[in-house]
């Protein structure tokens, strides 16, 4: 789960960089950076807490 969690969020800020240099989304892409930033920081989070 936490491997996906992961994934998700290398594509989100993917998927923003393009958008961001496109300027064709809109406002959509920066709630996609907005979730791929808390998906990282549940992922750092649960990193922590196992160790």
């Amino acid at each position: 789960m936490g491997n996906l969690l992961y994934i998700i969020a290398v594509i989100l800020v993917i998927a923003w960089a393009i958008g961001f240099f496109a300027y064709s989304v809109g406002g959509i892409i920066h709630i996609l950076l907005v979730i791929a930033l808390i998906a990282i920081i549940f992922r750092v989070i649960q990193g922590r807490s196992i160790l």
